[in-house]
């Protein structure tokens, strides 16, 4: 049986261009990718802006060609079954703008399904089922240029499934959606999951909960290169021996200079200019090296409001290999 998807020391870059009088520069996006995913494995693909996921992506769909090394879908070479591979699957990006404007949201999903040769009955079924799932169903009428943000990524999500590809991405599909819908999304992937189990779902979110409830594999990329990949639950473990800490500090200190600290393996943190309060979250490699945290914030001053000791989550493996959060580690919130 084929994998699903396999990739062999693939290696992408990109030439950027540079001033004059300067040398341009090359810069690699993938640096020797290992990947193989099973048939029927609804497999996460985590990394932060600029890891390389989009690229390996874009690969993996036959929108790039790959610098060097190999890329299969289904069996199928990327770069010389670029028709076969693209008749079995589909791709969803969060936020994109896909269909025409002056037509419906129902028009528009029919359109989609016969690009890909859907039986009329079939098609007209799967539409109202995914119209009724994510919240559109009064809306099958709307055309697609008077739709909200939201209610065009919901559209989006019927998209990559009214087609029923056997490979089908997702790359970040409950963006931008309020929580009840996201749920109801995610709901509904585990259930055709369930159905189809000979279907296959490559899933990029950045949402660590998310990916957490979905996925059956994870795979952790930065800089181009995969750091880890297993289950949630073996990634999880490689983290129970050390000492995960969530503090809440008063005002809204700069804290990256935790990252030099002895002891220290990952950290991010938030504030919020409303609170004056800034959540920290710290990876330490044991329990010794909290009261050598707690002394460093003391001496500079920096208010302590609570400390706790957490269970390890997915984020805290992303925490422990890549160093920050999947998002930029200091963000200021409203």
């Amino acid at each position: 049986m084929n994998k699903a998807i396999q990739t062999i020391d693939l290696v992408r870059e990109f030439r950027v261009k540079a001033g004059k009088d300067r040398e341009n520069r090359v810069i690699r996006a993938l640096d020797g990718v290992n990947l193989e995913v099973e048939q029927g494995e609804l497999f996460g693909l985590l990394g932060p802006n600029g890891a390389g996921k989009t690229t390996l992506i874009k690969i993996l769909v036959t929108l790039l060609y790959p610098t060097s090394g190999q890329a299969f879908v289904d069996g199928l070479d990327v770069t010389r079954d670029v028709l076969p591979i693209r008749q079995r699957i589909n791709m969803v990006s969060g936020g994109e703008y896909s269909g025409y404007g002056i037509l419906t949201v129902r028009e528009t999903l029919w359109m989609f399904s016969q690009f890909y040769g859907i039986p009329y009955k079939v098609a007209f079924e799967r539409i109202n089922e995914l119209l009724e799932v994510v919240g559109l169903k009064s809306e099958a009428n709307t055309r697609v240029s008077r739709l909200s943000t939201g209610m065009r990524q919901k559209m989006n999500f019927c998209r990559g499934f009214v087609t029923g590809p056997k490979i089908l991405f997702l790359d970040e599909p409950t963006l931008g959606l309020d929580v009840e819908a996201a749920r109801d999304i995610r709901a509904y992937i585990k259930t055709w999951m369930e159905k189809h189990r000979d279907r296959t779902i490559l899933l990029t979110t950045h949402y660590m909960a998310e990916a957490d409830e979905l996925c059956d594999r994870v795979a952790i990329i930065d800089h181009g290169k995969i750091l880890a990949c297993d289950t949630p639950q073996a990634l999880k473990k490689r983290v129970s021996g050390g000492s995960i800490l969530e503090m809440s500090l008063s005002g809204l200190d700069e804290l990256s200079w935790l990252k030099g600290k002895p002891g220290v393996k990952g950290l991010t943190s938030s504030s919020s200019i409303e609170k004056n309060r800034t959540a920290l979250k710290l990876v330490l490699e044991s329990e010794e090296f909290v009261p050598e945290v707690i002394r460093e914030l003391n001496q500079r001053e920096i208010p302590i409001l609570s400390v706790q000791s957490v269970e390890p989550t997915l984020e805290d493996v992303f925490l422990t290999l890549v160093g920050r959060g999947l998002s930029d580690e200091n963000s200021t919130t409203p």
